[in-house]
């Protein structure tokens, strides 16, 4: 994919996107995604609404935008830095933890969104500018629909072949052992008022690993 093989029209409409979306996310220092008004969103990012519901039909498609976007980033983190079975999820878990730190209202949003759909969302297409702009040294894998199942689901494979998972548990059986613990780990610190939440995701990892 060359410089020029993308036209400045799909670029600009790129840029709009990824504003609203970042914009969106600065909002949620410290608030719920229930509580960011549209409103402010377009006058922070100076666009309109009708731009504003072009790319996102509905309000919610900001976060599956944000894990569309967050968890492409870990995949190509994950494997730049060739890290297989629970050293991959232990680093994808951890980059959950920075980011309840530094944008507290994302990840319970997000689990609320999911529960209420009653189904794991399924991931768009990034469009070429898109990719361009968000992952310029990694477009490859940019343009692959990201899929936490697969991450999981190789890892703990993974995990198997370097012996790591404990015996009598199978690959799949740790796959749904692990969407719990991504979720339900997270609320579990909250519960608790802690800010450790690298700490309940390692006791939980503990019951999977030898």
């Amino acid at each position: 994919m060359t410089n020029t093989d993308i036209s400045l029209r799909e670029i600009k409409k790129a840029r709009a996107k990824i504003a609203l979306y970042e914009v969106s996310l600065s909002l949620m220092e410290d608030k719920m995604f229930h509580e960011v008004m549209v409103e402010d969103i377009c006058q922070k990012a100076e666009l309109s609404r009708v731009t504003f519901f072009k790319f996102f039909p509905k309000k919610e498609d900001v976060l599956i935008y944000f894990m569309q976007i967050w968890l492409t980033e870990r995949i190509i983190e994950i494997d730049s830095m060739h890290k297989r079975g629970f050293d991959a999820i232990r680093y994808l878990l951890s980059k959950v933890g920075e980011q309840a730190g530094t944008i507290t209202g994302i990840m319970p949003s997000l689990i609320s969104f999911l529960a209420q759909m009653k189904m794991h969302p399924s991931l768009p297409d990034f469009s070429r500018a898109e990719i361009r702009l968000l992952f310029p040294d990694e477009e490859e894998i940019g343009s692959q629909a990201p899929n936490l199942y697969d991450l999981f689901k190789r890892s703990m494979s993974e995990a198997a072949e370097l012996q790591q998972l404990k015996q009598g548990i199978s690959v799949d059986d740790a796959v749904k052992i692990l969407f719990t613990i991504f979720y339900g780990s997270f609320l579990t610190a909250q519960q608790y008022a802690s800010s450790d939440i690298i700490g309940f995701y390692e006791v939980h990892l503990q019951l999977l690993e030898n």
